[in-house]
Formats: structure tokens, sequence, C-alpha cells
């Protein structure tokens, strides 16, 4: 990430952040992105048993969501 010391360092950062994050998602097959997408959704929880094939994530087996209380 790139730092810019004209004032506008951070608006800078999140725009070089941004590219960045544009170029993962146009290199990361969309089972992964839906993987990834899953998980920062599901928050806590477990992935019990996670199929893949070809070296792609294709089924996620009995997924459990922990909820705690106090």
């Amino acid at each position: 990430m790139e730092l810019s010391n004209n004032g506008n360092g951070l608006k800078k950062a999140a725009l070089v952040a941004s590219d960045e994050s544009k170029l993962a998602r146009d290199k990361l097959h969309p089972a992964w992105l839906a993987l990834i997408r899953y998980c920062s959704e599901l928050q806590h929880g477990e992935i019990e048993r996670l199929k893949i094939q070809d070296g792609l994530p294709t089924l996620a087996e009995v997924t459990t969501k922990k909820v705690r209380f106090g």
C-alpha cells in the first residue's frame, strides 16, 4: 500500500488498496470469492468439511453457527 506525504495520504492509500482489492477479485476464481464472502458473513462458526475439486471449493458440508450468551 502506498502512502503519500502531500496531505492526501489516507485518500491515496485507500485508492491504492481499492485497486489492489479489484486486482485480487480479478485473479480469484468466483468459487473462492463466494467462499470468502460466506466466511465473512458467517463471522463466527465452523465449516466441518470443505470439498475441493480441481483446486476450487465446491461444497461446504455441515456448517454450524455458534451463539454465545453472556
